[in-house]
């Protein structure tokens, strides 16, 4: 079984519940071949065959990152430094290309291969997500979502995730495989 996980961070978080999820396809699939790639690094021609794609990355204003909205977020902490406040790094690769811009130049999926989608949101419930419209963009293009889009918490705009999401994202990797099987 080849599993890729795709993701955009800005600041760690969604990048450690990709983590987690490919810790959870490991667990269930000792034998998988798992790649786990920030969006920068995937190359979408380059894939080759999957037969589980997830894609994930955080939500940016209600819904999927944009190169504008990811700028605001760097620029947010360049402000805080100014101020002399506390600063979450930004995440090599997160002023670049993120998941929206990545889906648009996915290719048609061949012979149907399975996707899943997450993201990583606000602990407000109108904050709203990413993964509904990642797992439309997976589905346009031919993949077999095999579980609702999932949204994992983080508290606060930069984070830490919440506490027990990195648990939740390891199961949820499992489950994922178990039902590609």
């Amino acid at each position: 079984m080849h599993v890729a996980i795709v993701y955009e961070s800005l600041f760690g978080n969604t990048r450690q519940v990709a983590e987690a999820i490919g810790e959870g396809v490991r667990a269930a699939h000792p034998d998988a071949e798992i790649d786990c790639l920030r969006v920068d690094e995937a190359d979408p021609e380059g894939l080759g065959p999957v037969d589980l794609l997830v894609v994930g990355g955080p939500t940016h204003i209600h819904g999927m990152s944009s190169g504008f909205s990811r700028k605001m977020g760097v620029e947010s902490e360049r402000k805080k430094i100014a101020e002399g406040q506390p600063v979450q790094e930004p995440e090599p690769g997160a002023e670049g290309p993120g998941v929206r811009s990545w889906l648009q130049s996915l290719p048609k999926a061949g012979s149907h291969p399975h996707g899943a989608a997450f993201d990583t949101r606000a602990a407000f419930p109108t904050s709203g997500g990413a993964a509904h419209g990642i797992a439309r963009r997976l589905r346009r293009h031919g993949y077999d979502v095999v579980a609702e889009p999932i949204g994992f918490v983080v508290e606060g705009a930069d984070g830490p995730l919440r506490t027990g999401e990195l648990d939740r994202a390891r199961a949820w990797g499992s489950e994922l495989t178990a039902k590609d099987s």
